[in-house]
C-alpha cells in the first residue's frame, strides 16, 4: 500500500475528535495528506491535532456543530484559508439516541438524530461543493449497517442512515458530471464512545457486546482502523471508477 496516496491533498473529517473520525484523520495524515479535524468536542479535537502536529503532520481543528449551516460555512472557509482548497470531505459525525421504541422516543431526540446524521450531509454539499468541484473531489459518508439490517429500538437512528445511503447514491449521480465522486461506508457496531449513546451514556455492557459479536460472522466488532481503511480506499485514486458505492464494513453481518 502506498503511503503517499494523499500527498498534497486536504481532507475535512467531521466527528474526528475520537472513534472512527480520529482514525480516519490520522490515516489521512499518515498517507501524506493534510486534515481539518471538525468536532463539537473542542478538547478532544484539539488533542488530536496536537498529536498529529507533534508527529510532523499538518492539521487544524475547527469547532463544528454539523447540524448548523453557519458552522459549515465557517468550517469550509477555514479550510480554504489554511490549506487553499478541499479534496476529500468525510461526513463521519453522528449521534444516536438511547435504545428506545420509536413510539417512546422524545421528539427532541428524533429531531437531533436527523439533524446530526442526515441534514449534515446536505449542509456539507451546500457549503463544500464549490471547493470539491475545483479539483474533482470526493465525498465519503459514514452510514451504518443498520441502514440495511436495522435492529429494534434504534429505528430513528437506522432511518437516518438509510437516508444517508439514498443521499449518497443520489448525489453520486448528480455530481458525476462535476467529477466529484460520492461513496459511503456501512460499519457494524464498534466499542467506541459513540456506543454510549444507545446505552444511555454507559460503555457497551458485556451481554450486549456478546449479542452483537454473535451476530457477526467474523466474530468481532468493527475497529476504527477497519473503517479508516475503507474510507481511505474509497477516497483514493485506487477507487477512481467507484461512485455511489456503499461499502459494508461489517464482518459479514449483512449476509448473516
Amino acid at each position: 500500500m502506498s503511503q503517499s496516496r494523499f500527498e498534497g491533498k486536504t481532507a475535512i473529517v467531521t466527528g474526528a475528535a475520537g472513534g472512527f473520525g480520529e482514525a480516519i484523520a490520522r490515516r489521512f495524515v499518515a498517507e501524506g495528506g493534510r486534515v481539518v479535524v471538525a468536532d463539537i468536542d473542542e478538547q478532544g479535537g484539539g488533542k488530536v491535532v496536537q498529536e498529529i502536529e507533534g508527529a510532523g503532520g499538518e492539521a487544524i481543528f475547527v469547532a463544528t456543530d454539523v447540524s448548523l449551516s453557519a458552522d459549515w460555512k465557517r468550517l469550509v472557509e477555514r479550510t480554504q484559508e489554511a490549506f487553499g482548497g478541499l479534496d476529500v470531505l468525510v461526513n463521519n459525525a453522528g449521534y444516536s439516541h438511547a435504545n428506545t421504541p420509536l413510539a417512546d422516543l422524545p421528539e427532541e431526540d428524533y429531531d437531533r438524530v436527523f439533524a446530526t446524521n442526515t441534514k449534515s450531509v446536505y449542509l456539507s454539499v451546500v457549503h463544500g461543493l464549490a471547493l470539491l468541484r475545483e479539483g474533482g473531489g470526493v465525498i465519503v459518508n459514514t452510514a451504518s449497517i443498520g441502514a440495511i439490517r436495522p435492529r429494534p429500538n434504534v429505528t430513528a437512528y437506522n432511518a437516518t442512515k438509510g437516508a444517508v445511503l439514498t443521499m449518497t447514491r443520489g448525489l453520486a449521480g448528480e455530481l458525476a458530471r462535476d467529477k466529484v465522486r460520492v461513496n459511503a461506508v456501512n460499519p457494524v457496531a464498534a466499542d467506541t464512545d459513540f456506543m454510549k449513546g444507545p446505552f444511555g451514556g454507559s460503555s457497551l455492557p458485556d451481554r450486549a457486546r456478546e449479542a452483537l459479536v454473535n451476530g457477526i460472522p467474523l466474530r468481532r466488532l468493527t475497529e476504527p482502523s477497519d473503517v479508516a481503511a475503507a474510507v481511505l480506499f474509497l477516497a483514493s485514486d485506487d477507487a477512481c471508477f467507484l461512485t455511489g458505492v456503499c461499502l459494508d464494513v461489517d464482518g459479514g453481518r449483512s449476509i448473516a
